[in-house]
């Protein structure tokens, strides 16, 4: 079973989860808007060390704490790395009342049928018992629908069901992410195909098992509610998907008990050349306009 104290962080916390796993792929993008252009570093360590630089002076601030925050999702590098000198998960749980979950998907196949289905993950059992034994609570997976295609999007809700299931056998709970494109002529109807295929696959799982949801922000309000309240499910959590923070938080806050799991928008007005007074101000802000946007829904 995992971890109740956790659980019930996750089911009753008036915040969001922060989104803090840019991989290999998506990390040059986001040291660029963060004021670190590529010619700053050389090669894929002192990449990393970077965008980790980045991530421990957010997950530092006075903001970055439990009342605000309820969850953060770490890459696997952040999880084998350290915050203040102690373990990452073991310092978001302890230091900041925060739940940790670890990213596990390995990137995207080629599109086929609308979508783009999850890679294999190798080593998946050892990775997820290594994480279970670090503390971490949970994982996200994200695959992404680029047309409303119906065959597409079931077997796209179906893989991230069999990895789900994986997930929860080892008393984790998985954050299933089918993300929508938000710029795509067909997304209300991607958006319907969507939410019946997950209600289907949500009817398939076994009595007590919990997953959560991580989804594209709909147009219609309020449009996943019956996800929202369906007892398998512990928390939909929304992405901004491209969106501006103000139009991502405005979306949001039309959506009843849907809370933020952002990633651009958390780093939104960032840089690695603000001193810490002025990193700290927009920082802080930023937490609190998500977490209102987050609490409003």
């Amino acid at each position: 079973m995992p971890d109740q104290t956790k659980a019930a962080k996750i089911r009753e916390g008036r915040g969001f989860i922060a989104a803090l796993d840019q991989s290999g792929g998506s990390t040059p993008k986001a040291l660029k808007l963060y004021g670190v252009p590529e010619d700053r570093y050389d090669g894929e360590a002192e990449m990393f060390d970077l965008i980790h630089e980045m991530r421990a002076r957010i997950v530092r601030s006075p903001a970055f704490n439990g009342d605000n925050v309820i969850g953060a999702i770490l890459f696997e590098q952040t999880m084998d790395r350290a915050f203040e000198g102690e373990p990452a998960s073991s310092y978001l749980w302890e230091r900041r009342g925060v739940v940790p979950f670890l990213k596990i998907d390995k990137g995207l196949q080629d599109a086929s049928q609308g979508v783009k289905l999850m890679k294999d993950i190798p080593d998946l059992d050892a990775t997820l018992s290594r994480a279970k034994a670090e503390g971490v609570f949970g994982t996200k997976e994200r695959s992404v629908i680029d047309a409303a295609d119906a065959d597409g999007i079931e077997a796209i809700v179906a893989q991230q069901f069999e990895v789900g299931r994986q997930v929860l056998s080892h008393d984790m709970v998985p954050i299933l992410e089918p993300e929508v494109t938000i710029s795509i002529s067909d997304k209300a109807e991607a958006e319907r195909l969507l939410r019946e295929a997950i209600l289907r696959h949500l009817d398939g799982l076994s009595d007590g098992d919990q997953i959560m949801l991580k989804l594209t922000l709909p147009d219609e309000s309020n449009f996943y509610a019956p996800l929202v309240d369906h007892p398998r499910v512990l928390r939909v959590v929304a992405l901004s998907g491209g969106y501006s923070r103000a139009e991502a938080n405005a979306r949001l806050a039309e959506n009843h008990g849907v809370v933020a799991s952002f990633s651009r928008a958390l780093t939104e007005g960032l840089s690695a050349d603000q001193d810490d007074a002025a990193f700290e101000a927009r920082l802080t802000d930023t937490i609190q306009s998500i977490r209102d946007a987050s609490v409003a829904g």
